[in-house]
């Protein structure tokens, strides 16, 4: 019964969009951007708060909405941590504990909507504004990213070229924006009605199309030294995206793995990922 309702909710929900698009595809267009951004999870749970609460820095503010900043106070250069869709701060635990140990200052922060920063929403563009800010507050040596929060960390790279950042990590980094909203469609059963409706919204408020969001087209205009590893075994982005990137990222290290799934962090990830950023 639950595998069926949860074919057949965003089945429900797919056709009730497609009914709405036939008359008023803005509207249609509008509910599906907002059902495509609202976060279900990611807030803090009580059992990370021990860990948080302590490294809790300041709230900084982007569009209007108190993001939540975390740091870590060491002797050596600054990293940044970028977590991916609807997780936290606290997913990074381990690499933190690792960082620490060999001297680095670390900080962080929970993307919009989620952890205990403020939202409901959270898309590319929101991520962007929010990493600008916290990327101009902390001035980072490093970026280290998951997930959607490695393709934010490559498209901000390219649009902002911060001249403080030297390298960068992108952990299971997903690549194009046109595949996420063909999984999106898929899963939801939208006509194509509903989707040119949905790409001329995101077109009008946000500059840019489907097919322009590329983390391979992207990684072309980083000439920082970046660090791509990806899962053969990842089933929530698939390995194709960071090939893409790491194939377009002429000053990049790639590694392949296999059987460690999209979390990307076992023991060895958090070695290697150290070791990158410790290199002259």
């Amino acid at each position: 019964m639950r595998k069926f309702l949860k074919w057949a909710i965003p089945k429900a929900i797919g056709l009730r969009l497609n009914s709405i698009a036939l008359f008023a595809p803005v509207i249609a267009a509008r509910q599906a951007f907002y059902i495509f951004c609202k976060v279900r999870r990611g807030r803090v749970k009580p059992k990370q708060q021990s860990f948080l609460h302590p490294a809790r820095d300041q709230q900084l503010v982007s569009n209007g909405k108190k993001i939540q900043t975390y740091f870590w106070k060491g002797e050596g250069p600054l990293v940044l941590l970028i977590h991916g869709w609807e997780s936290n701060t606290h997913r990074w635990w381990k690499l933190i504990a690792d960082l620490q140990k060999h001297g680095f200052t670390i900080c962080a922060f929970d993307a919009p909507a989620h952890g205990d920063s403020e939202g409901k929403l959270m898309n590319i563009a929101l991520y962007i504004q929010a990493l600008e800010i916290v990327t101009q507050h902390y001035k980072p040596r490093f970026h280290v990213a998951h997930s959607v929060g490695a393709l934010t960390t490559i498209y901000y790279y390219k649009q902002y070229t911060p001249a403080h950042i030297q390298k960068i990590v992108a952990l299971g980094a997903a690549s194009e924006l046109s595949d996420i909203m063909e999984d999106y469609q898929q899963l939801l059963g939208l006509t194509e009605r509903v989707m040119k409706a949905l790409e001329h919204l995101i077109k009008d408020t946000y500059g840019f199309n489907f097919a322009e969001v590329s983390g391979a087209t992207f990684a072309k205009a980083i000439s920082i030294p970046g660090l791509v590893i990806h899962d053969k075994e990842d089933c929530i982005v698939p390995v194709k995206a960071s090939r893409a990137i790491a194939a377009q990222w002429e000053n990049s290290r790639y590694i392949e793995t296999e059987g460690l799934g999209h979390s990307l962090y076992q023991d060895e990830i958090r070695q290697t990922i150290i070791q990158f950023l410790e290199e002259v």
